[in-house]
């Protein structure tokens, strides 16, 4: 079955009972029991529902992988996977991580003893002897990552984890399972922030991990119940009914971004651009590898003072100056003050996160309406 097919159909089965094409939403918190302890499968909306059950389903068959579980947000998805360690234990992350996953390591459970290392994971020299010295349990990368779209190669790390016995995940929230499997590839656990792409529509937040690791699947889950790490049954209804689209979507998403990065890539007041469907990108070939297509997320780096730029995006019409991305409609970013403010500027710069630096999540609007806003308010300048 191909996917846009599983898209539609898995997790998906009509109501049994009345017939109705779309499975209903469960809004309830718990469920009668036929005697104490005797269940139809579900006891209490924190560890399960019918919503749950069937969002997982699809979200497995899309990544191709055997298990999913389902949380209330990305950095939920990333809280549970934390959970699985002890402290002294190690991870390894790519040096260009979201901000809110950097914040979440460093603020929250450093004090539990659970140490973060963030590294060049596109350096795989660098990543084989951190791997062999640290013997970390996990390595963490984004690829591509938030917000300067750098390109890890999956496959060689996989290799490489399993032969140190480290577990890899992968965060494909960018990519989506549309456009990148990593479980293919050789990553032990695949997450998402399911409010971006998979959700697709900017009125649901979300999480997901996907493995072929049963023991894996079952910490998970009871992690999900044992620190309340659920979703609405009404959220994950929503995400079942975005998913549907979901290839259809990618690839208007990624055909109006590759046109944005090439006017970006020729305009006078443009700096940089990053991309990486662009074959200026310094790891376009390991994208074309691993990638079915390169996604909705252009960077910029303007000619302009960031007073200018800060005017520039404030003043646009068809792109929204707002955090998230992965919606259908166009939004603007400017990392440093927003989405990667939790991170220290000096941390920032040595990734090459500038303060200048502007990130668009391009939407399906019609392109030239989306070209003519960037033309009229970089036209002001």
């Amino acid at each position: 079955m191909q996917f846009n097919t599983k898209a539609i159909h898995q997790g998906q089965l009509p109501d049994s009972e009345t017939g109705a094409i779309i499975p209903p939403i469960y809004m309830t918190s718990t469920y009668v029991q036929e005697s104490p302890g005797m269940t139809k499968g579900y006891d209490y909306t924190r560890a399960g529902n019918p919503n749950f059950t069937n969002l997982e389903q699809t979200l497995a068959s899309l990544e191709n992988g055997q298990y999913a579980t389902i949380f209330s947000s990305g950095l939920g998805a990333i809280t549970a996977m934390i959970s699985l360690l002890s402290p002294g234990d190690k991870v390894l992350a790519t040096n260009d991580l979201y901000g809110g996953t950097y914040r979440l390591f460093h603020r929250v459970y450093k004090q539990y003893g659970i140490e973060i290392e963030t590294i060049n994971t596109q350096d795989l020299s660098l990543v084989e002897s951190k791997l062999k010295a640290e013997k970390p349990k996990y390595i963490l990368i984004e690829s591509p990552t938030n917000p300067m779209l750098n390109i890890s190669d999956i496959e060689a790390i996989g290799k490489l984890a399993k032969k140190f016995g480290t577990k890899l995940i992968v965060d494909n929230t960018f990519a989506s399972p549309y456009f990148q499997q990593p479980l293919l590839l050789g990553a032990d656990m695949v997450m998402h922030s399911t409010t971006k792409y998979i959700g697709g529509h900017s009125d649901t937040i979300g999480g997901v991990v996907v493995t072929n690791d049963k023991e894996i699947k079952e910490k998970l889950d009871f992690a999900r119940m044992a620190i309340g790490l659920n979703p609405s049954p009404f959220d994950v209804w929503l995400t079942s009914r975005s998913l549907k689209t979901l290839g259809v979507r990618m690839d208007r998403h990624a055909e109006n971004a590759m046109k944005i990065a090439e006017f970006f890539a020729s305009h006078p007041k443009v700096k940089k651009t990053y991309y990486p469907g662009l074959v200026s990108h310094p790891n376009h070939e390991i994208a074309k590898k691993q990638m079915k297509g390169f996604s909705g997320i252009v960077s910029v780096e303007f000619d302009l003072d960031l007073e200018k730029t800060k005017q520039l995006i404030s003043g646009l019409k068809i792109f929204s100056l707002a955090e998230s991305l992965g919606g259908v409609e166009s939004l603007v970013d400017h990392p440093a003050s927003m989405t990667h403010a939790s991170i220290p500027k000096e941390e920032r710069e040595k990734i090459g996160l500038m303060d200048g630096l502007v990130r668009f999540s391009v939407g399906i609007e019609n392109i030239e309406d989306m070209i003519a806003d960037l033309e009229n308010g970089l036209g002001k300048f």
